[in-house]
């Protein structure tokens, strides 16, 4: 059950917040009384603004390539013009767009897996943390992946590891400074279908293969069994926005029914 007070007053920055994990936590935050900017490339992020609207609770989006240094800037700046402040970031960001052995990545795959799923959350974390810094407050919380122990997907671990990193990394730079750095790393979570998808190109039949195994490795290390909800993975990375993990930084945090990642 959510609480009522956690974010009220708050100014909170969700990335990737059209659909999946980044759409369950805006919504939540929202009936908790954030105040929110909503950032994500996809048209439809528009459709979730309303949500929140619907809710009660003040937001605003913008469309924005966060593999960028500009995008993120931008977002940040639109978020202090409104609120005059950012007390929360939500890096959510990221995804695996191709699921294959690495032997059978290309280079320009490589790359894109990076630029896809450890730049925007570099990016915004330098974007967010000089107005944080200059508040003396705040709460980072990057969402990772379990997947950085996982197979078909090595370029997507190696970014996810690199977001683990950063976590600790600024967490001891931030560590005296009020501002707290955490993520949380989701295991496999059941939602709806990606309205935009992350590859476009339907995969063949070994690519299929290729992604079951993935989904049969997940489901194998994970003691429960089960893959999680969306409002499983939303609970956990509220917790660490919110107050009540006041004394909690440079953790990684697995949501993924004891399977550490």
């Amino acid at each position: 059950m959510a609480r009522a007070d956690r974010f009220t007053g708050k100014s909170v920055v969700v990335t990737g917040a059209a659909q999946g994990i980044g759409r369950e936590v805006a919504l939540d935050i929202a009936r908790e009384g954030g105040r929110l900017v909503l950032a994500d490339r996809a048209d439809f992020l528009d459709e979730v603004v309303a949500e929140v609207r619907a809710l009660g609770a003040d937001g605003a989006g913008i469309h924005a390539d966060l593999e960028t240094w500009a995008g993120a800037q931008a977002v940040m700046e639109l978020a202090i013009a409104r609120y005059g402040r950012i007390d929360v970031l939500v890096n959510n960001v990221g995804g695996t767009i191709w699921a294959r052995p690495f032997e059978h990545y290309g280079p320009e795959q490589i790359e894109a897996e990076i630029r896809r799923s450890l730049f925007p959350t570099l990016w915004c974390c330098r974007a967010a943390l000089p107005q944080m810094l200059e508040q003396g407050a705040g709460a980072i919380v990057n969402v990772s992946s379990i997947a950085t122990r996982s197979i078909h997907r090595v370029p997507y671990a190696a970014a996810k590891g690199g977001v683990n990193a950063l976590t600790a990394s600024l967490a001891f730079e931030c560590g005296t400074r009020g501002v707290r750095v955490n993520a949380v790393a989701p295991g496999g979570t059941e939602a709806p279908p990606r309205k935009m998808p992350r590859n476009h190109e339907p995969p063949t039949a070994q690519e299929a293969q290729w992604y079951q195994a993935i989904v049969e490795q997940t489901t194998d290390t994970t003691l429960m069994k089960r893959y999680g909800t969306l409002a499983e993975q939303a609970a956990a990375i509220l917790f660490l926005a919110s107050d009540e993990s006041s004394y909690i930084t440079g953790t990684v945090l697995p949501v993924g029914g004891g399977d550490q990642g």
